[in-house]
């Protein structure tokens, strides 16, 4: 059995083994393969998850799963093994739920979609980024300002602060461990300048500023869907899928027709986040908002994060928008509900539960600050806080250095936190899969005319949600609808000469429309609801000699049903 661990965060190799053994070890339910390769040559690999006794995954409905496209959010990779793990020990425990789920739809999981960015994090001496590792949009580096690093050798890249009679921070009264915004028209005390622990090149000893990462790309702002220039968007590379990464990711998705949904997991703020982003919820279907507030409800209730709009709720600035990022592209290229899953809230484990997500870090109460330090004083033993020490700075000479630790304590959950974050996220993503649409035989009939025989075959969608997934799919004509074929047993169709002396009436391919589920069914009927059987779809030939017939009834999103009668 693959010995997958959850209190620890696996580098490149050591994850591939894991893979690999589970694909090794679940040959009926588990394959492993790469879809590209990074921008320095790593693998970038799908696991594929499904009951290939009943039949192949591209036959099935599908759910998709990725992490860690931003490089030091290695939770993320955790998210993604963890539905893996839990769908794999279902099915070997024998859990119905599971082995249902599996025997009847697909699930496509990349859990390290940067595997570049993540292994510079998780490195020895770590060096941390925003995205790939390729240099972009200039390969060189910058001449001036400050490079974080572990500049006192014990491991952490923490803060510095230096006296300056114009800083903008203050020792608190209340808690003298902590620093506290000066007010404003305040004047006359001790003032500190804080910048990150790290060293200075070509200082010039008057002006600080940060250097500038030659690394600048944001894979998550590359892919297609209201793609902009970097002057518009920061990190946004300088074509729609430039980056191998994406490209790969972009090809695997569009090659798999049969993805219903998606969920793409970062890190940190304890919020299930959905599209849109560039615009407001009035410019989107109602029907997809409504479908999206379910969902949502239920993940809030699964994971205790809240589900909430990008536009509306989660800017980095109320006058801007971001653009090319994942769940955009999902929903509006694609067609089906997407998410970004922003693992771990810092603020709700110490007791913070009223807070504004982005404009928290802008503006908050100091007595968040305080119940911070008091939770890492009793969970994290500490760690998520050092007391600030003197230190001799080769270029700033006397300061101090210490302050809030963010890559143990608020990147990335600490290790022994990590199984029961990612736990309940995987229970949403694994619950949400069994929502998309579903094919299913409902009758067949054969009645016999003299020397004919009428084949009628009724199919019907026993999914939450319609065949197309989203009114946007269907307004766009992203998929279309229900296609039944019938075929002589042992002929092979022709398609060039005429239509086969055997079929009377009917076509070889007939195409209808979507078929909904019961996503749309109000609450209450109140005595003038109808519930039509537009869930429904029906086939029908007539045919001239006797023999058995194979019909085979299929929507790219929804599944294939196959049936063969005798006539």
């Amino acid at each position: 059995m693959a010995a997958v661990q959850f209190d620890r965060y696996y580098r490149y190799n050591e994850l591939t083994a894991l893979l690999r053994a589970y694909a090794e070890e679940n040959p009926g339910i588990v394959a492993l393969e790469s879809i590209g390769k990074s921008h320095e040559g790593r693998d970038i690999w799908l696991v594929t998850v499904t009951n290939l006794s009943s039949g192949p995954a591209c036959d099935k409905p599908a759910f998709w799963c990725d992490g860690n496209i931003h490089a030091s959010e290695v939770s993320a990779s955790t998210a993604v093994i963890m539905v893996l793990h839990k769908l794999v020990e279902g099915h070997r425990a024998g859990d119905d739920e599971t082995k249902r789920l599996l025997h009847e739809r697909a699930f496509y999981l990349v859990p390290r979609f940067n595997p570049d960015g993540a292994e510079w994090a998780l490195a020895d001496t770590p060096r941390i980024i925003r995205s790939s590792t390729r240099p972009y949009p200039y390969d060189e580096d910058d001449f001036y300002g400050l490079e974080r690093q572990d500049i006192d050798g014990d491991g952490r890249i923490l803060s510095i602060r230096v006296k300056d009679p114009n800083g903008p921070w203050k020792v608190a009264e209340e808690e003298p461990r902590l620093l506290k915004k000066r007010e404003p028209g305040e004047n006359g005390g001790t003032y500190y300048r804080v910048v990150p622990e790290g060293l200075f090149h070509n200082f010039d000893e008057m002006t600080i500023r940060s250097r500038k990462m030659k690394q600048g790309l944001d894979l998550n702002r590359n892919f297609p869907s209201a793609w902009r220039l970097e002057n518009e968007q920061y990190g946004a590379g300088p074509y729609p899928t430039s980056e191998p990464e994406v490209r790969a990711v972009v090809q695997a998705i569009v090659d798999r027709p049969n993805i219903c949904g998606g969920i793409s997991f970062h890190t940190f703020a304890g919020v299930l986040l959905r599209p849109p982003s560039r615009m407001p919820d009035d410019d989107i279907p109602p029907e997809d908002l409504w479908a999206y507030k379910t969902l949502g409800d239920a993940g809030h209730r699964m994971t205790g994060y809240p589900a909430i709009s990008n536009f509306h709720e989660f800017k980095y600035h109320p006058k801007e928008v971001i653009t090319g990022v994942f769940d955009d592209w999902m929903y509006e290229h694609r067609g089906i509900h997407a998410w970004t899953v922003e693992i771990w809230s810092p603020q709700r484990q110490a007791g913070i539960t009223d807070y504004k997500y982005i404009d928290w870090f802008r503006e908050h109460p100091f007595e968040d600050d305080l119940k911070l330090l008091k939770w890492s004083d009793e969970k994290l033993a500490g760690k998520g806080y050092e007391d600030w020490r003197p230190y001799q700075h080769p270029q700033l000479g006397e300061v101090e250095i210490g302050g809030w630790d963010p890559h143990f304590a608020f990147r990335n959950p600490p290790p022994d936190f990590l199984e029961a974050e990612v736990g309940p996220l995987a229970d949403w993503a694994i619950w949400h899969a069994g929502t998309g649409p579903r094919l299913e035989l409902r009758e067949t009939k054969v009645e016999l005319h003299g020397d004919t025989a009428r084949i009628r075959v009724a199919v019907h969608n026993t999914g939450w949600l319609p065949t197309s997934v989203t009114k946007m799919a269907e307004d766009k004509k992203l998929c279309r609808g229900v296609v039944g074929e019938i075929v002589k047993t042992g002929e092979a169709p022709d398609t060039v000469g005429p239509a086969p002396a055997w079929l009377v009436s009917g076509s070889l391919r007939d195409v209808q429309g979507q078929l909904t589920g019961w996503s749309h069914v109000p609450t209450s009927g109140f005595g003038w609801h109808m519930d039509a059987t537009e869930d429904v779809a029906v086939f029908d030939w007539v045919v001239a000699a006797p023999g058995e017939y194979e019909i085979t009834v299929k929507h790219e999103r929804a599944g294939t049903v196959r049936t063969t009668l005798r006539v």
